[in-house]
């Protein structure tokens, strides 16, 4: 009895050693998407070390930043990536800030000068590794629009949101000046350092730079990323923007037909704009001029005027379908779940920078979460 027992016993205790054993998740590798996060995106009251291990402790191997000032050498970029770089984690985006004199197309040695300084940094970028070089085209970037939203149906937490309409008050925390109070964000006034610009020198300022400097980033197999205008306001202190459309967007990489010459495609924007993301995902991807992204959602009540940026399971972006987009697109660069709402938790825990309705840490390790599922479920 005892042995018909065991024996009896033996493929049930045997049937669930079998069916463990599945094929492990995809990871993330050299041709896939790789999950990013700021370097200091969200972890207040640390330490770089601190920070490091954090991020590590999320999964993540793979950062970006805001880069050096202008021009970058091979010092100055290695300051920045070696410390990373020792702890497993690769920076594979950096941002350059381009002068006044190249946004606003000012004539002079002082223009060409500056282009010269990015040309060069392009050069220390390639001889690190540095595969992307992102960077901003903003006439005017309009933050003022912004405010905080309060979602009472998840626990009060932050949302951003944005108001074309949105007027002015003695604690709006961005460039309003106090004899703008009352004023509607859309009647703002150029500022004097920035002045008033059209769509036309806006697009020969930017076509000038890209004309200069992407037979450059060609040669050296770096990638240059332009952010598209966030917010994608119509009219911005008075000045049109270039990459406050998806039309616009498709122009800017036609100036120069070239991998290096890309976006750092947003779906949030993309849906701000009123737009398919996944039909744009396609677009850019199928030409390979796209060389970022950005991760996130919103609801769009007015597009291009008034949106809320919400967390990434809601809002009107099927954020799998975007993922299943770049994975057919045999994206493999850097995924950046950004914009993290704001918990209690972390504000709990210090003050948060950024936008209004932004969060912190736990935040952060949700938004990742939820885009490394995202990401495996696609790659299956």
């Amino acid at each position: 009895m005892e042995v018909l027992g065991v024996a009896a016993l033996a493929p049930v205790a045997a049937a669930p050693l079998a069916a463990a054993q599945v094929p492990m998740a995809p990871k993330e590798g050299k041709d896939t998407p790789k999950i990013a996060v700021g370097m200091g995106d969200g972890f207040a009251g640390t330490d770089a070390q601190a920070r490091v291990k954090r991020i590590k402790q999320l999964g993540v191997n793979n950062v970006l930043s805001g880069g050096p000032p202008s021009p970058w050498t091979e010092q100055t970029l290695n300051t920045v990536m070696a410390p990373w770089k020792e702890m497993g984690i690769t920076v594979g985006n950096l941002m350059i800030n381009l002068s006044p004199d190249i946004i606003y197309g000012r004539k002079g040695d002082k223009r060409d000068k500056d282009i010269e300084n990015i040309k060069a940094s392009i050069l220390a970028a390639a001889k690190v590794g540095l595969p992307v070089v992102e960077y901003n085209f903003y006439a005017h970037r309009a933050m003022e629009g912004y405010f905080l939203e309060i979602d009472h149906e998840r626990g009060g937490t932050g949302w951003t949101g944005f108001d074309y309409e949105l007027v002015q008050t003695a604690a709006q925390q961005y460039q309003t000046r106090p004899e703008e109070k009352g004023m509607k964000f859309k009647d703002l006034p150029p500022l004097p350092n920035e002045g008033a610009h059209n769509l036309e020198e806006m697009w020969e300022n930017a076509s000038y730079f890209l004309k200069a400097v992407i037979p450059t980033a060609e040669k050296a197999g770096v990638r240059m990323a332009l952010h598209p205008n966030d917010p994608p306001a119509p009219i911005s202190r008075g000045s049109q923007q270039i990459m406050g459309t998806i039309e616009g967007w498709k122009k800017l990489c036609n100036i120069v037909k070239s991998p290096s010459n890309g976006i750092t495609f947003d779906c949030g924007v993309t849906r701000e704009m009123g737009g398919d993301p996944v039909e744009v995902a396609k677009y850019f991807g199928e030409r390979d001029q796209m060389n970022h992204v950005h991760f996130r959602n919103v609801l769009v009540q007015k597009p291009y005027e008034r949106y809320t940026e919400v967390w990434i399971d809601e809002g009107l972006n099927n954020m799998f379908a975007v993922m299943k987009q770049l994975v057919k697109n045999k994206y493999r660069l850097q995924i950046y779940p950004e914009h993290y709402r704001r918990l209690d938790y972390d504000s709990e825990r210090g003050p948060i920078g950024g936008y209004p309705g932004a969060g912190g840490y736990a935040a952060a390790a949700y938004n990742i979460g939820y885009t490394r599922a995202m990401l495996q479920a696609a790659m299956l």
